[in-house]
């Protein structure tokens, strides 16, 4: 058996599968191009928008059937006023009206940074059942110099006319003026199966500072 066939013989395994060794590049490292049909879940920045001492903040472009989801990053995001609630609702009239029926539930998880409270608590007083109004995503958030928040929300498949319209958020929020690291955890469905096509942040009460992304996902 010549030396060639010897070599490709001992890069089969038992099930007759190629072993690994069996070629000289297993990465993507040297490949230039890759079929458009190969999904690689990249993150594309379709818009954002800056905040500053604004009453709301709105997308009513780009969300559209090109994408399966959405998220929106929040950053640095900051309550002019004390004690107030970062809040959402969705459109179906690239937002003529903010008014989608949603059903939510809502609970946070807390630390002190005395290292002497924390907890975890299912809130159903923030949550809402089949309500019109706009829907929590982070409650209580101060107007503190260094009180602000960080998360996400995800939005599925918006275009879809079948089905009802998925969502997930997760806020960070630092309470520096009262010492507390908190987080807001938030899921539902915004209850239409017509295409979601603009969503509105804003506070509950006052302007609001802060950036927000919008991606879409591939």
């Amino acid at each position: 058996m010549g030396s060639i066939t010897r070599s490709f013989a001992n890069n089969i395994g038992t099930s007759g599968i190629l072993k690994a060794g069996a070629f000289n590049n297993a990465s993507l490292n040297n490949v230039t191009a890759l079929n458009a049909s190969i999904a690689l879940g990249n993150m594309v920045l379709i818009s954002s928008q800056t905040a500053s001492d604004s009453a709301t903040v709105s997308f009513t472009t780009g969300i559209d059937s090109t994408y399966k989801e959405y998220q929106f990053w929040f950053v640095d995001i900051h309550a002019r006023t004390d004690l107030a609630d970062f809040t959402f609702n969705f459109s179906t009239d690239s937002g003529s009206n903010y008014n989608v029926t949603k059903t939510t539930t809502f609970f946070t998880a807390y630390h002190n940074e005395a290292d002497t409270q924390t907890g975890l608590q299912y809130e159903s007083f923030n949550d809402i059942a089949q309500g019109t109004g706009f829907a929590l995503l982070g409650n209580v958030l101060d107007n503190n110099a260094d009180d602000s928040a960080g998360g996400y929300f995800t939005l599925f498949n918006p275009s879809n006319t079948t089905y009802v319209k998925h969502f997930i958020s997760v806020l960070q929020k630092g309470t520096g003026g009262d010492g507390y690291c908190a987080i807001n955890y938030v899921a539902g469905y915004g209850n239409t199966t017509s295409a979601v096509n603009a969503i509105q942040f804003k506070m509950s009460s006052g302007n609001m500072d802060g950036t927000i992304l919008m991606y879409g996902i591939k």
